[in-house]
Order: structure tokens, then sequence, then C-alpha cells
């Protein structure tokens, strides 16, 4: 039997649920609590409506521009993904090489599979780094010279996990469970993927965290991620840590997770480079708003300060236009390039990214644009529902997911 050939995110999706272990694809689709916030963070996109124009010369469309002084083939980076790289076969180097290819950034993790130097080795221009700010400060320090001595220039500070949200699905999975039980369960459900099994761990090893595996003992042993989060992870960070962050750090430096007015204003008067309005995908506080409902507020607390990017529920080019039209200069996509490297490995993430920048091309030509720098807010349609209609609950809607 012939397949049908994936198109969207969605496709890519389904296809990437029949490769992965269940443990695995739940950890990469879930959210917390009761996940309400993961589904109102695509439901809300599509309540932004464009403006249509047309008749406008449209011949010479460019998506190119340009975020934290990098220039890009379209407004879009791939994010820092815990664990990515057991999506496929070194993961984060699969979509790292096709990054470079479609001329945007990708984002290695701190705790990604692959490490600094693995990537650096195959790098042709530089990537961006994901920390987390851990308890020894020696060690975040060390891991921030590893960063730049590779060539990184541009740190993503994740600042909204100070401890993990209950993300009820790992534990249904046996996830940093303790007991037989558990174990099985994950044995079992790696049983049931032997080609992921083949394709990944036994030639794709080795599976540690590689960035982190000189500093830290479960990095070896990636079943004991979420243990190490829980003992690890700082939750005595504060905003002097940002402030000693912005010295200690030469590069750019990107605060992701803010999703308050006061507190992106904070950022910006500290000097960072640039705020990812973000709720960790949904996977932090559920009940926070969509990131496509905070967005205005943060673009206008900010001021023109420093660059504002989102993530959170881009599920393709229309989205990235949306964002762009509310004050964004570009989005971060997580699960999607998960789902496209899972579902189809390189070929598929070529076939994903081609796909948003072209939708992309699309709204821009009839809209009536034919640069990034024009979209703005005069592109949406100012008869869209009121904001206060973007509050309702995402239950009322076809739920979206990852």
């Amino acid at each position: 039997m012939i397949r049908q050939i994936p198109a969207t995110f969605e496709d890519f999706r389904s296809r990437a649920r029949k490769r992965l272990p269940r443990f695995l694809y739940d950890y990469y689709a879930g959210g917390s609590g009761r996940e309400w916030t993961l589904t109102a963070n695509a439901a809300d996109w599509d309540h932004v409506k464009l403006r249509q124009s047309v008749l406008v010369d449209v011949d010479s469309i460019d998506t190119a521009t340009t975020v934290a002084g990098e220039d890009l083939q379209m407004p879009l980076a791939l994010a820092p993904i815990g664990l990515g790289g057991m999506s496929a076969r070194r993961g984060e180097l699969q979509a790292l090489a096709e990054s470079e290819a479609a001329g945007v950034p990708f984002t290695l993790s701190t705790v990604g599979i692959c490490g600094l130097e693995e990537l650096a080795g195959a790098a042709s221009r530089p990537f961006w780094f994901q920390l987390y700010m851990i308890r020894d400060r020696d060690i975040v320090k060390a891991v921030v010279d590893r960063a730049w001595s590779v060539g990184c220039r541009t740190l993503v500070f994740t600042v909204d996990l100070p401890m993990p949200g209950p993300r009820h699905r790992d534990t249904r999975n046996g996830m940093a469970v303790p007991g037989t039980r558990a174990k099985l369960l994950k044995i079992a459900q790696v049983l049931s993927r032997p080609g992921w099994l083949w394709d990944v761990p036994l030639r794709g090893g080795p599976m540690c965290l590689g960035t982190m595996n000189p500093h830290v003992p479960a990095a070896s042993d990636p079943d004991s991620f979420r243990k190490w989060i829980d003992t690890q992870f700082d939750p005595t960070v504060t905003w002097a840590d940002v402030e000693w962050l912005r010295d200690y750090w030469k590069g750019k430096l990107l605060l992701k997770g803010v999703l308050d007015g006061d507190d992106a204003e904070r950022a910006a008067a500290m000097g960072v480079d640039g705020i990812v309005v973000s709720n960790h995908g949904g996977r932090q506080l559920d009940g926070v708003s969509s990131t496509a409902m905070k967005l205005p507020e943060i673009v206008s607390a900010v001021g023109g300060r420093c660059e504002i990017l989102v993530d959170g529920g881009i599920r393709g080019g229309i989205d990235i236009y949306r964002a762009l039209a509310l004050g964004a200069s570009g989005v971060l996509i997580g699960r999607a390039w998960i789902w496209a490297l899972a579902g189809g490995g390189r070929p598929g993430l070529e076939r994903l990214l081609a796909g948003y920048r072209e939708e992309l091309r699309l709204a821009m030509a009839l809209t009536g644009v034919t640069r990034i720098a024009d979209i703005g807010p005069h592109c949406l349609d100012t008869g869209q529902r009121e904001s206060s209609e973007l509050q309702d609950s995402p239950q009322s809607h076809r739920e979206h997911r990852g």
C-alpha cells in the first residue's frame, strides 16, 4: 500500500505517533495539568484574522529577515527540545543540518541528546544554545563557556522552569516513576516500536545528555531526566541571575518564558536582546493564557527596546504571519520539528520547513505585502473577533495538540 505524502503538522504528528514509543511520544506531545493551555496555544491563533488585499503586484516576495543579528531565509527558528535527539537517530544533529539548509537557526537544549561539541563539529554557521539555570553555578559557567568556545553567539535563557509542571502523561507512562512496573511498561512500549529501537538507541547511541554528561551523573541515563530536573533545576533564580548572565555572556541574550507585560518591561530595561513569549508549550502552569493572547501586551510593554519572538501552537506559515502582524520579529517551533523528524526523517523536516515558508509567501501575496518588514497590524482584519473572545475555553474548539 502506497502511503499518502505528509503535508501538514498533523500529518507528521500522526506518523510520529506510530513510530515513537508511547512514553516518548507523550513526553513530546503532552502538557501540564488538564492541558487547557496546551490546547489554547494552537486554537487562539485561529482567531487572529488576516486582511486580504487584491490587485497588488506581488511578483517578487521576499521572506528573508534578520533576527538576533542573523540573516534568515524566514523569521523562524527551531526551538530547544529536551531529549530531542531521541526523536530520530542523532536527532538534534539532523535538525541542525536541515535548519542550516533552510537558512534558519537551530537551538540546542541544555538537555539535548547531542552535545555542544558534536553539533559544533558538523555546523557551518553558529547555532543557538538554550540554558537552564541549575543550582551549581560553576557548572552553569562551564557550560556557558563551552557554548561560546564552540561558536554559539545567541544564548536562550529559559526562565519559566523553577520546578517542572505536573505532566500526567509522563506519570501514566512510567517516566521518572520508580519500581519494576514502570520499567516493564517502558520496555514493552519500546519493544512495540522495533523500527525506532533499531534506528535510534541501537544505531544512534550513545543515549545520554551530551552537553551535561561531563557534569551530571544522571546525564548517562535519560530515564533519570525528570528526576534530575526535580533535584537540580533551581527555584531560587531571580532577576539578579538575569543581570549576572547579561554581564557574563558577551553574545545575544534572549529570555524565553516571559508571559507578562511587567516582566517583559523589566527584561528590556536590563538590556536583554530579545524576549521569547512562551508558556513552555503548555507544559508548565496550566491555565495561563496562550501566547497569541499575550503577545500584543508584551510588544506594547517593550516598546521596541528589544526583539520579540513567540512560540506555542505555530502550525504553519499563516501562524508565522499572524505573529508578525501582532508585533513579533519571528517565531520558534518545537513539536513541529520533532514530528517531522520522527515521522519523516530529515526529508520530512525539509518538507515541513519548505511548507511553512511557502504558506508564509502565500499569506504575504494575498495580503498584498512583499517584504517581512511590511507586515504589521494593518494586515489584520479590523472586523475580527474582539480579544475577549480569544479567552473562551479551548474546549469549545476542535482540540489541537503538539
